[in-house]
């Protein structure tokens, strides 16, 4: 990535004292080239606007900065304008080290520093001590740069100037990320980034992005470097700033190498090298012909990749930028690595870690250690490979520690609340703007309504006359409407529950015929036998035990049937428990077992023992008891009916009667839970109500469930319903 990630975009801040609004950099220079071409003295007037014009085109064109500049140095010496002086040496200081001029660079910053300090210029004097903090994170030099960066800090907190105090931040967040101190950098980047947000600054936001998106990607976090990137470059475009735009580029291209998508990192890394050629960036050009060359060997194009980390070495030795040259070493080391020409691969790499060690950087050293253990396996040297194997992963370990992704995540959360906050602030002057306008409008109208209403007084006053008189009237054919609909209201809700009466006592009464007629018919048939002497003692003895279970098994139905009567009740709550479906089936089963067999019909009863449902067990043993008995009836001899249940779905279990029976038409499936059916006799000639169906599918859904039918005539029925899942208890329901 461009050293250090942002020595381009550092350019972007405030750089010089008549820091005005890039719109009239036009009409500046318009009157700057007017006064240059006059022939009378120079004045401090024509040289703030030289210094100011040269501010301003550093972000575009650092040529015409350092023009401008060396102009109003000129002036400024030869009026004895210690100010302009100054202001004027810190142009050409910041244009010449980005140009990589640093000797020369030096020599004006110690000038503009002294003449600062004597003028007791506090301002200027921070500004230039954040220069100098830049430059010397450029060389590597640490210690200086954090020096002269925490006087800058110190003078800014002092004299309160918030846009200075974020600048300085983020310039010691850059030192600290090149020492490999990621959680340090990340605690400064973020400080800058609340300042900035506060001032609402988009250059120094774009800037602090970029910054917090380089962390990201030194630590692989390659989707939420792009999503800081992306935000980075929205920004920059806006302030129209080149150095800006080409960094981004350069970094996205880098990530996409990372990505292995080399022709998209290609593309990004040429329209970054466009941008610095232009700019005459010589940190950019040293960082762009790395990186193709990188692309280029991934790609198998060595000659090209040779031919550009040849172009950056040049120029980094040239510039003595320690940074660029590092990495392009260890570019060298790389693209030999893949041609297995280990031992110039070898020569190169030991340059290179020599240089990051030099350097400090976390990520540009356990590059170098990552490629000098490709080359030293290379060349057999395996133990010393291992050692290197050994430091890289060290070296990536302290990269992404946790620590630095526990802040990252912190100050994400903050940074979204301080946005959110800002974000509402915002809404809300918007809605007292949108108020206040609305006031004027309102007000605005209230006058020319009152004009019209004064004109029109005497035609109203006759007006309101007349229609109180009709509102009059209106009111009692309102109130005579009223009491009409209420009285119709009344009258169709008596209807509505006469209605609902009947329809209860038709329900209740083919009930009663339909499930007691089959038991008492059972019972008065045995008290026949019994009076007619038909049977023995010893028969009668026999039948005992069977006429008991007949009888507990219909008091037993009287008992639920009172209960579905309840049901239909408007006050009825459903008392749902868990219970075992195995307990009701079975119960229910072996009390209809006797009456298939008579009829020659199989029961099988194959549900698992360890289904628990939820719902009122009174419900559904009424409702199997009807699938049962509606089966029997409507089987044959040598039929089958079959009790099954099984898992649905996560919240249900489905209950299954299935029958070998006759089966039903379309036409009767169709009306079978809609509405009361005649009912057919069943196989040997057993009637019904046609309400059973009715019955069941009204106390499943109270249970929270769904009947249906599937049926072929000729083939049999299959009756289903849904039940709720249950909890195990430990104890099994007790059917009685």
């Amino acid at each position: 990535m461009r050293i250090y990630f942002t020595l381009a975009l550092l350019l972007i801040t405030v750089t010089c004292f008549g820091f005005v609004n890039r719109g009239r950099v036009d009409s500046l220079k318009t009157l700057v080239t007017s006064s240059l071409k006059s022939q009378s003295e120079p004045d401090t007037l024509r040289i703030n606007r030289l210094n100011s014009l040269a501010g301003n085109y550093f972000d575009s064109n650092p040529d015409s900065t350092l023009y401008y500049a060396q102009k109003g140095v000129a002036l400024s010496r030869k009026i004895n304008y210690k100010a302009g002086i100054a202001d004027g040496l810190v142009q050409t200081a910041h244009a010449n080290y980005f140009k990589g001029k640093f000797k020369q660079a030096i020599l004006e910053f110690d000038e503009a520093i002294l003449i600062y300090k004597k003028l007791n210029d506090n301002t200027g004097l921070s500004n230039c001590y954040m220069l100098y903090g830049r430059m010397y994170n450029l060389l590597a030099n640490y210690n200086e740069a954090l020096t002269y960066l925490k006087l800058a800090l110190d003078l800014n907190k002092k004299y309160k100037n918030e846009a200075y105090e974020s600048d300085c931040y983020k310039n010691m967040g850059i030192v600290y990320y090149s020492e490999g101190q990621l959680s340090t950098a990340l605690d400064y980047y973020y400080k800058a980034l609340f300042i900035a947000l506060k001032l609402h600054n988009k250059a120094f936001m774009a800037a602090d992005y970029n910054d917090i998106g380089v962390v990201l990607q030194s630590m692989e976090l390659y989707p939420k470097a792009l999503e800081y990137y992306k935000k980075s470059l929205k920004l920059f475009a806006g302030t129209k700033d080149l150095n800006g735009v080409g960094t981004i580029y350069e970094n996205i291209g880098e990530v996409m190498m990372n990505q292995k998508n080399y022709d998209r990192a290609i593309f990004y890394c040429t329209k970054s090298i466009n941008i610095a050629k232009k700019q005459d960036d010589k940190d950019g050009m040293m960082s762009d012909y790395t990186d193709l060359g990188l692309c280029y060997g991934h790609k198998g194009q060595f000659e090209k990749a040779i031919s550009n980390l040849d172009t950056s070495l040049q120029i980094s030795s040239k510039y003595k930028n320690v940074y660029n040259e590092a990495c392009t070493l260890i570019g060298f080391g790389t693209v030999y690595n893949m041609q297995k020409d280990y031992k110039n691969a070898y020569k190169y790499a030991m340059e290179g870690q020599s240089l990051a060690v030099k350097l400090g950087n976390l990520s540009v050293r356990s590059n170098a250690a990552l490629q000098l253990n490709k080359t030293l396996a290379g060349l057999g040297r395996f133990d010393d490979a291992y050692k290197l194997l050994r430091q890289y992963i060290e070296l990536k370990d302290s990269l992404n520690n946790n620590e630095s992704i526990q802040k990252l995540t912190s100050y994400n959360l903050e940074l979204n609340f301080a946005t959110k906050q800002k974000q509402l602030a915002q809404q809300q002057l918007d809605r007292d703007i949108l108020y206040q306008q609305r006031i004027k409008q309102q007000r605005l109208i209230n006058t020319i309504f009152l004009i019209i209403i004064l004109g029109m007084i005497a035609i109203s006053v006759v007006y309101y006359r007349q229609k109180r008189k009709q509102q009059k009237i209106n009111l009692m054919l309102e109130e005579k409407n009223r009491e009409v609909v209420e009285q119709k209201t009344s009258i169709d809700d008596q209807a509505q529950k006469l209605n609902d009466l009947n329809t209860l006592k038709d329900r209740l009464i083919s009930v009663l015929a339909h499930d007691l007629r089959a038991p008492l018919s059972t019972l008065r048939g045995l008290f026949s036998l019994l009076q007619d002497d038909t049977i023995s003692h010893q028969q009668l003895l026999d039948m005992i035990p069977g006429v008991l279970k007949k009888l507990e098994y219909t008091s037993d139905f009287l008992d639920t049937l009172l209960f579905w009567i309840n049901s239909q009740m408007e006050n009825f709550e459903n008392s749902a428990k868990s219970f075992y479906v195995k307990d009701i089936v079975a119960f229910e089963a072996e009390s209809y077992h006797e009456q298939a067999g008579l009829k020659g019909i199989t029961l099988i009863d194959s549900v698992p023992d360890d289904i628990v449902a939820s719902a009122d067990p009174n419900s559904i043993r009424i409702v199997i008891r009807n699938l049962i008995t509606n089966a029997i009836k409507f089987s044959r001899e040598n039929d089958t009916i079959e009790i099954s249940a099984k898992r649905q779905d996560k919240q249900n279990y489905v209950i299954t009667v299935r029958d070998t029976g006759t089966g039903m038409s379309e036409e009767q499936l169709n009306k079978l839970f809609k509405s009361k059916v005649n009912s057919k006799t069943g196989t040997n000639n057993e009637s019904g109500t046609g309400m059973g169906m009715l019955f069941c599918k009204d106390l499943v859904e109270k249970c929270s469930g769904r009947i249906w039918v599937t049926s072929t005539p000729g083939q049999g029925t299959s009756f289903s319903f849904t039940v709720p899942l249950g909890v195990i208890n430990e104890t099994r329901l007790e059917v009685a």
